[in-house]
């Protein structure tokens, strides 16, 4: 049997509906005008907005000098959002970056002083270079979206998301993230070097000032949290369910895996192909979307054996015999 759209959609809907196309139309203005900025990397621009629009975090891993900050800069500036920078730095407190209850000695109380965590995007610069009591402290604010000091819980403002950037090159005074924090991010992409055209574009739109200050909001907040909610409501058919457990369970199996997929990763999955399948303008995911995603979702939550890592084996490797490995879906 072949794939068609009615195989995964849900029944009685349509492959796509009015409200469907508004929210490509949203995310097509939101990704158009990051790409005033970022030029020539699109993909990486789609992942982004993706990203967001799922509730996920993003781990942008690259060299100096290739856009990284500014990718997280066009996101915020292009949503009428609060975003908050921080770079993470060796002698960077937890107090820093969370908040911290002062004492008012006119008032004679203990005030809570927000870190800057509370806004709506957090760009997390460098964010290997922290130490991992400060790495720790993430842990709360991207799974649970809420802070706790001295035993009070502070909720986060929605949406929320950690854009963080770290450099794979320079290795001295870094701190390598922890598993159960690189399990918090939905997504990592790496931008690579533009090609001529683009770099020759971001001499003409970047050499006579800072276009990120010129970009002007095209969604606001409502519009992030209506997006976000249209996204938990696209349908996925009991067949792209099991293909995502069946994914997980294969990659458990896997000889050149120590560490398999959790049912946190299998749920960060199905998020990021409801929100692709959600900016192509239908109501309904296909194995496609899972294909497409996996790629960003799986390899960073992965854990190589010795013997594999030695054989040059990598993440990506593994997670794309995996795919291959996996029967996809082809009917209801």
């Amino acid at each position: 049997m072949t794939i068609t759209p009615d195989s995964f959609s849900s029944p009685g809907s349509a492959a796509s509906n009015p409200s469907s196309r508004r929210f490509a139309d949203l995310f097509e203005a939101l990704t158009a005008n990051m790409a005033r900025v970022i030029r020539g990397k699109q993909e990486a621009i789609d992942l982004t907005a993706i990203c967001l629009l799922a509730e996920g975090h993003l781990l942008i891993e690259d060299v100096p000098g290739v856009g990284k900050t500014s990718l997280a800069k066009a996101l915020s500036a292009s949503v009428e959002c609060q975003w908050r920078r921080v770079q993470f730095t060796p002698d960077l407190l937890p107090t820093d970056l969370l908040g911290v209850n002062i004492w008012l000695k006119a008032k004679e109380v203990f005030e809570f002083q927000p870190g800057p965590v509370f806004g709506n995007v957090l760009l997390a610069d460098e964010i290997n270079r922290a130490s991992p009591k400060v790495q720790s402290a993430l842990l709360e604010v991207m799974e649970e979206r809420q802070v706790t000091i001295d035993g009070k819980t502070y909720p986060l403002p929605a949406p929320f998301m950690v854009i963080a950037t770290q450099n794979p090159v320079e290795q001295e005074g870094t701190y390598r993230l922890p598993e159960s924090q690189l399990d918090r991010f939905l997504l990592r992409i790496s931008l690579g070097y533009p090609g001529r055209e683009a770099e020759v574009a971001i001499l003409d739109t970047h050499g006579q000032g800072n276009v990120v200050h010129e970009l002007r909001p095209v969604l606001t907040t409502n519009d992030v949290l209506g997006m976000i909610e249209a996204v938990k409501t696209v349908h996925l058919a009991p067949a792209l369910k099991h293909y995502l457990v069946a994914i997980a369970e294969a990659s458990r199996r896997h000889p050149s895996l120590a560490l398999g997929l959790s049912p946190r990763a299998t749920l960060q999955l199905a998020r990021a192909a409801r929100s692709r399948a959600a900016a192509s303008g239908r109501d309904y995911a296909t194995p496609d979307d899972v294909k497409a995603m996996a790629p960003y979702v799986l390899p960073h939550r992965l854990m190589l054996r010795h013997e594999a890592s030695a054989a040059g084996q990598t993440r990506e490797h593994v997670t794309a015999d995996v795919l291959a490995t996996v029967p996809v879906p082809t009917a209801r």
